[in-house]
Formats: C-alpha cells, sequence, structure tokens
C-alpha cells in the first residue's frame, strides 16, 4: 500500500514523538579531578575520548561526565542519587577514592562509600565499572596495601568489571604528568581512554 504526503508526515511525527525511547543510553562517569580533566582543555579529557572511541565502535551509549575535582566517596555517595534520577545510566564508571587516600582517610570508611554508590547503581537497573587507585608508598606499606586491595575486594564481592589502576602504563613516568605530579597530562589521556575502554567493551551488549 502507497502513503499519502499526508500519511508519510503522520508517520515522521510518530517516530519523532517516540524519539526518548530512541536515544542513546547513558554512561555516567562519576568521579574526581582525574576524570574531571583538572589543567586540560574540555576536550581532552579520557571520558571525552572514551565518548569518541563509542562513537567510532558505532555503539548507542553516549558518555556523561559528572566527575567534580575534590571529591572523595563520601561527597559522590550523597550526590549520586540525584545523578541517577536526572541521567537514568544503563552503566555507571565509579572513579573515586584518591582525595580520600591523599587526606588518609579510614580505609573502611571508603570501602563502606564506594559499596554505597555500588548498590545504589546497581538498584537504578545500571552496571557498574569501577576502577581502582594506588597510593604512593610514603603512606606506609598498611595504608597503601588495604587502599589497593579496596577496589579489587569490591569488584569480586559484587562481581562487578574492573579498571585495577586508573593510571597503569604510565604511573612511573614523570613526563606524563602535571607539574603536581599528580594528574595526567593531555598526552596521558588516550592511555587512559584505552585502559578504561577495556573493560567497558564487554559491557555494552
Amino acid at each position: 500500500m502507497r502513503l499519502t504526503p499526508f500519511f508519510r508526515i503522520l508517520c515522521l511525527s510518530a517516530l519523532l514523538a517516540c524519539g526518548p525511547a530512541w536515544a542513546a543510553s547513558k554512561i555516567l562517569v562519576w568521579g574526581d579531578s582525574l576524570s574531571a580533566g583538572y589543567g586540560l582543555r574540555p576536550q581532552e579529557a579520557w571520558p571525552v575520548l572514551l565518548g569518541q572511541k563509542i562513537g567510532t565502535a558505532k555503539l548507542p551509549y553516549e558518555v556523561v561526565n559528572g566527575s567534580i575535582s575534590g571529591e572523595t566517596t563520601a561527597g559522590g555517595l550523597s550526590r549520586l542519587p540525584a545523578a541517577l534520577q536526572a541521567h537514568k545510566p544503563a552503566i555507571v564508571i565509579i572513579e573515586l577514592g584518591a582525595n580520600d587516600g591523599l587526606r588518609g582517610l579510614p580505609v573502611k570508611a571508603m570501602s563502606a562509600n564506594l559499596q554505597g554508590m555500588i548498590d545504589a547503581s546497581r538498584q537504578a537497573g545500571a552496571k557498574i565499572l569501577l576502577i581502582g587507585m594506588r597510593m604512593p608508598p610514603n603512606y606506609g606499606p598498611a595504608y597503601t596495601a588495604a587502599f589497593e586491595g579496596t577496589y579489587r575486594e569490591l569488584a569480586k564481592a559484587n562481581q562487578t568489571r574492573l579498571v585495577p589502576f586508573l593510571m597503569q602504563g604510565f604511573a612511573d613516568r614523570p613526563d606524563h604528568f602535571q607539574q603536581d605530579g599528580i594528574h595526567p597530562i593531555a598526552a596521558a589521556q588516550p592511555l587512559i581512554a584505552d585502559t578504561v575502554w577495556q573493560e567497558l567493551r564487554p559491557l555494552l551488549r
């Protein structure tokens, strides 16, 4: 049956009205300055580069970066419910804990906050990718081991995918960091995006 121009317009209008149902699923990056792009131009930060990888792969996902410089796990936990309600993400990438460690906050409290974010994300129907961090050796072997181990333990207990260390592959290269020795430079951002992509890709089904 051939459609008249009038009915073609009606059909097109109906498809447009259903637009939100066809919208790309959201990937929420929930982190601190390491994900917010501190000291970088907005387009240089790894979440933006991750979004470009997703676009190149022609996958129906959109990256939303909710990261804030200076954020702790306590702050991330308190802000997360509103973000889950606003964005309704299919996947939440949790990259928090570095500021807890730099302040020497208790690892048990950090673990509880991360668990709270995992629980909230799951209750909202999202998959989780957890990103681990490490502390410099001057924080002492007991603290650094407990800090790093927290991410592995949470990933195992919750059966979530894990990036063991956000800066793996270049953490020992001073030329890949800004003058503060903490935040990676623009040239390191593609390396981070590649590292995250390896663990994120299996979730994009």
